[in-house]
């Protein structure tokens, strides 16, 4: 008897991205295909591993991220983008409905060279679909931290 072993290898790839509160915004990943996992976390401060409510008294210049790990043969990074653009409102400054501080700003974080060129590549067209209204930083991951275990999957639970 023969037997074959088929091995799948997943290309497994990471995106970071702050759009708001990261509950809704996670809840809005989780649900999209090629997405393997999410993580709801903090990026982008001047401390390590903050605690939500230092985040949120503005002491940290963190924002609320989500963690994104996709299978990039399943869905770009520029695909995932396209999701971070439609889940909030880029045109606001450090506000996302309701939620206001600079924990709620809209910033893409890249982890190399070719996230940040898509990233810049994509804004500059939406910019221009917004009227240059935009006000999404792009940025290098800075002191990223998994948030507390009871904001993973909030809305799922």
């Amino acid at each position: 008897m023969i037997y074959f072993i088929l091995h799948i290898y997943i290309i497994m790839e990471k995106a970071l991205f702050g759009a708001g509160c990261f509950w809704g915004v996670e809840e809005t990943f989780c649900k999209t295909p090629g997405v393997i996992n999410t993580l709801v976390g903090y990026s982008g401060g001047d401390t390590i591993n903050p605690s939500y409510e230092s985040v949120c008294q503005g002491n940290t210049n963190h924002t609320e991220v989500v963690l994104v790990e996709f299978d990039n043969s399943k869905i770009s990074y520029e695909d995932l983008l396209m999701v971070f653009w439609k889940c909030h409102d880029p045109t606001t400054l450090n506000r996302q409905g309701p939620d206001i501080g600079t924990q709620y700003r809209s910033e893409i974080f890249y982890s190399n060279d070719g996230q940040k060129k898509i990233a810049e590549e994509v804004l500059y067209k939406y910019n221009k679909k917004y009227n240059g209204k935009i006000v999404t930083k792009i940025s290098k991951i800075k002191n990223y931290c998994k948030a507390e275990e009871y904001h993973q999957k909030y809305l799922e639970k």
